[in-house]
This record gives structure tokens, C-alpha cells and sequence, in this order.
């Protein structure tokens, strides 16, 4: 099978919103009057970002998950994407499986395939996505990491860590009960964008970013860019693991034991949730309740924006908790 046959066969479909889509040397979108377009990529590489032998549908929904995550932080609602992807060989079944997940997940949230690139080499996929948010008047809607103030709370959706702990294992750092690392694997590779979410965030949070590279870490970006610092409820965040309920288990569907430090790890520098961190005024918290209800995710408040500069950590208790948490850094 040739290239374009290979293009053909399982990633060329109608032009729905885009006024023109795959065939051409490029796509075309018309972005709605009063709107701009919000535009990110990722890539995910073989060996570094999901194991070599995935499963691959799950790839395929995972490859456009983590962009729609970016869409998601950005209060953006997702248009139409491109798809670049480096093979080592034409693997039908392979394909076929790749493009159904991805494809799949593409029409739940009504982005369509535009158009992108395929080449011979070393497994490599790398998606840009469009979405478009509201700007009228010239004033954007966009969420953006620069919005955060003192006094703003600071929230988290959904859980922490749990995609941390199906790595480790999967690596042989941790031994998990069957049905256990099933449920922290398919947090692993196939994590829900909080699209819904974003949307409904848009004019309620003050500031805005998708969890990958670890809690604390994401954190640090919007403390940077708004010029602020924070203080976190390190026991707050840490309850949020679903697959390894702690001794109260109020979140977790299943019981194993982790320590206090396993479980500050996983969830403050653990990475790969796609959850979306956000601050918002105290006097937003009915409405960041009533979006997270219109979202159907859950939100949890793990701390609190401050004037002063620098990230403070925290038990229940008020105690100081060193610092020592490093977030992923691929250059690092």
C-alpha cells in the first residue's frame, strides 16, 4: 500500500465544518464571525511516550486526547486537526485500530481530520488541533495562564496520579492487583480531555492550564506567567487517586496500600492526568460548582493564589511540607 492509498484508506473523510479538508496541499477553516482560532500541538514519540506494543486504538485516542486537553485549558472549542505520522511499516490491522480510536474520539467532540503528512520511519505522531473561542468586540474569551490574582482559589478536576501509578508498574516499580492497574492504565492511555469543562470555565476561571507534566510543575507555569505565588493543600490533592483508595477509600473503587510520601508523589509530580487546573475569585465558587455539575466532573479546591511569590506547601494540619517535588521535564 501506497502513501496516499494508506491516506485514503483510513484517514480521508467529508469536509463537515472546514470549508476544505484532506487533498489538498492545504485545509481551509473559516473560523465563525467574532471568533479566534486557539491552536496547539503535541507529540508523542515511541519508547518515551507510551510503550513501543499499546494497544492502537487506545494510541490513537491518547494522540488527540492530549491536544484536546490544550483546547480544553484554553476555554477553546474544538474545529478541526491535522495528523503527521512517521510508520516503520504499513500494518493494516494496526492502522485500522489507530484510526478508529482516534477517528472515534475526533466525532465525540465534532473535530474533524483536515489534513497532515505520513512518512516512513520510527513510530512518531504529531497532531495540531484547532479550536476557536469567542472574542467579541475584540475581547477574547481565552482561557490563559496569565489571569491568576491573589486571593483566587485554586482547583483541580477529576483525579491525580493514578496514570503515574500504571506507569510505574508497567515498568516494574509497583506491584498492582489486576483490576487495579486496569483502571489506573486506561487513566494512562486513554485520559479524558475536559473539554465540556473548559467551555463551561470560560468567564468563571481566572487563569487556566491542563495537567501532563505534573501537578506542582503546571502549577508553576501559571504562578510564572501571572507573576504570583501560591500555597497548596498537599493532603487536598493527594486524596484525588481513584484506583488506590487510601484508608478512608472515600474516592478510590478499590484498596490498596500506599504511604503518605507515594501518594504525595503521585498526584503533586506524577503527570499524564489531562485534568485541568484552574484558579477563580472566591466570589466565583457557585459558579465553579454549578460548571463542574454542567460538566458532570468533579472539582476539588487544593489551595489558595498569594501576593507573595513562590509555591508554599501544606498539610491539613497548617504544617509546612518541603518542596522536594519535581514535575517531568524531558530535557531536564
Amino acid at each position: 500500500m501506497g502513501e496516499f492509498d494508506l491516506i485514503a484508506r483510513y484517514f480521508t473523510r467529508p469536509a463537515r465544518r472546514a470549508a476544505l479538508g484532506v487533498g489538498d496541499d492545504c485545509a481551509l477553516l473559516q473560523p465563525r464571525p467574532g471568533h479566534q482560532l486557539a491552536i496547539s500541538s503535541d507529540m508523542l514519540v515511541a519508547g518515551c511516550h507510551f510503550f513501543p506494543d499499546v494497544d492502537p486504538r487506545a494510541l490513537g485516542h491518547k494522540s488527540l486526547a492530549v491536544n484536546l486537553s490544550d483546547l480544553a485549558a484554553c476555554g477553546a472549542q474544538p474545529l478541526a486537526f491535522t495528523l503527521a505520522l512517521a510508520l516503520p511499516e504499513v500494518n493494516e490491522p494496526w492502522l485500522a485500530a489507530f484510526a478508529d480510536g482516534l477517528l472515534a474520539l475526533a466525532d465525540a467532540h465534532g473535530c474533524e481530520l483536515v489534513g497532515g503528512d505520513t512518512t516512513a520511519g520510527p513510530l512518531n505522531i504529531c497532531i495540531t488541533v484547532f479550536g476557536e473561542v469567542p472574542a467579541p468586540g475584540g475581547r477574547s474569551q481565552a482561557l490563559l495562564r496569565s489571569g491568576a490574582h491573589a486571593g483566587d482559589d485554586i482547583y483541580v478536576s477529576g483525579t491525580l496520579g493514578d496514570a503515574r501509578l500504571a506507569l510505574d508498574a508497567l515498568l516494574g516499580k509497583a506491584d498492582l492487583p489486576a483490576d487495579v492497574l486496569a483502571q489506573a492504565r486506561q487513566r494512562l492511555e486513554q485520559p479524558t480531555p475536559r473539554v465540556t469543562l473548559g467551555l463551561a470555565l470560560r468567564g468563571i476561571a481566572s487563569a487556566a492550564i491542563d495537567v501532563s507534566d505534573g501537578l506542582l510543575g503546571d502549577l508553576g507555569h501559571i504562578l510564572e506567567c501571572s507573576g504570583i505565588g501560591a500555597t497548596v493543600n498537599v493532603d487536598s490533592a493527594s486524596s484525588l487517586i481513584a484506583a488506590s483508595a487510601c484508608s478512608t477509600g472515600a474516592r478510590g473503587q478499590f484498596s490498596i496500600n500506599l504511604s503518605e510520601v507515594q501518594r504525595r508523589l503521585l498526584t503533586l509530580c506524577g503527570g499524564d492526568d489531562y485534568e485541568l487546573l484552574f484558579t477563580a475569585p472566591t466570589a466565583m465558587r457557585s459558579a465553579v460548582a454549578a460548571a463542574a455539575q454542567t460538566a458532570h466532573t468533579p472539582v476539588t479546591r487544593i489551595g489558595q493564589i498569594d501576593a507573595a511569590p513562590g509555591l508554599r506547601l501544606m498539610d491539613h494540619q497548617g504544617q509546612a511540607v518541603p518542596n522536594t517535588y519535581a514535575s517531568f521535564d524531558h530535557f531536564a
